[in-house]
């Protein structure tokens, strides 16, 4: 079995991708658009709400995870609320570095800190609605 991550955009999903290739070194794999799609017709024909320069469907990759990512109309589409994408990173300035950048003008849950069981961890939303932990764990001995 293998889960995927889609995440859903209310109308700046290209602005996403290019803020997580930019701070996360993120890849895009591929990426089609509402007006692209076979049989589109015109605007008469896309899903209410979306416009044709908008994102149907992006592949990219976050380190060796692949991640799915589309607009939707911005009235179904809300900010993520009980779910989370953790990043694991291997130094307290790496921690430090994403914290920053991806939390600016988003929402701080927790303040970047020292845990008992991390070195840094820091939850918050980004500025497009993402729920994200950054953590640099400490070394667990066996329960």
């Amino acid at each position: 079995m293998k889960m995927t991550a889609y995440l859903n955009f209310p109308g700046n999903c290209e602005k996403a991708l290019k803020f997580y290739e930019k701070h996360l070194g993120a890849k895009v794999l591929m990426k089609s658009t509402f007006g692209s799609m076979a049989g589109a017709g015109g605007p008469q024909n896309l899903p209410p709400g979306c416009t044709a320069d908008q994102i149907l469907h992006a592949r990219f990759t976050l380190g060796d995870t692949v991640v799915m990512a589309s607009d939707g109309p911005p009235e179904r589409v809300q900010p993520m609320r009980s779910a989370y994408l953790c990043l694991s990173v291997e130094s307290n300035e790496e921690a430090e570095r994403i914290y920053k950048a991806l939390s600016e003008g988003g929402e701080i849950f927790m303040p970047m800190g020292e845990t008992f069981f991390a070195h840094r961890f820091g939850q918050f939303r980004d500025p497009f609605g993402i729920n994200w932990m950054v953590t640099r764990e400490k070394a667990m001995g066996p329960s």
